[in-house]
């Protein structure tokens, strides 16, 4: 299994049967396919889908049904279309229930950097900014570290901010850690991974929970 195979697969642990769960582009698409056996969930794309199925494969796809970040996808019984202004109504109504987002950075007051990194070209804001204010959960799937092994969790992000205090709970292939008031709580490591590895490759101060579990 590969890391965002991993991550995609501890991210999906925290659905709930009935919950209206947005997708960001890239690795948050992955989670669908690991929505555990017996939870239902409405998938919702800010391009104007609810009830939104997995990627399609080549064979059966649709060119003209797309999420958000441009891939074929399927739908399920019962989808509804409609523009964009009236999705981004149900996001910023607060209907939705959890939204998945990757990140450049993350830092230790849940502040949020995903969409520019000067002087290179990047898919940009999306729905991001609605997204983390709309929702009720905001979980950030990513790797734990960036391709040149830079930790992407931070005291103090330092790429522009796409929001303030926004982030619930960070998951990577090394951990999962929830934002708190004081400060972030490492509350599960992966298998094989210990507390000083986590340590190790992470810029913020980590707190560690009395009852530290393995995913």
């Amino acid at each position: 299994m590969t890391p965002k195979e991993k991550i995609a697969r501890r991210v999906a642990c925290d659905l709930h049967d009935g919950d209206v769960v947005n997708l960001g582009i890239g690795l948050p698409t992955m989670v669908a396919d690991y929505v555990p056996e017996g939870i239902e969930i409405t998938l919702q794309s800010e391009n104007g889908i609810l009830g939104m199925g997995a990627l399609a494969s080549p064979e059966t796809a649709n060119k003209h049904l797309i999420n958000a970040g441009g891939q074929n996808v399927t739908v399920l019984p019962g989808a509804a279309y409609f523009d964009s202004a009236f999705s981004f109504a149900i996001i910023r109504g607060g209907h939705v229930d959890m939204t998945v987002l990757g990140a450049l950075q993350v830092d230790a007051h849940g502040n949020l950097a995903s969409h520019i990194v000067p002087g290179k070209m990047v898919p940009g804001m999306g729905g991001a900014m609605d997204l983390v204010t709309g929702s009720k959960k905001v979980v950030i799937a990513m790797t734990h570290t960036a391709k040149d092994g830079a930790p992407k969790i931070l005291k103090d992000i330092t790429l522009p901010a796409t929001a303030i205090h926004a982030v619930d709970e960070i998951v990577t292939e090394l951990a999962v850690i929830k934002v708190t008031d004081d400060g972030l709580l490492l509350t599960e490591v992966a298998e094989g991974v210990s507390v000083d590895d986590v340590i190790a490759k992470t810029e913020a101060t980590l707190k560690v929970a009395d009852d530290l579990k393995t995913f």
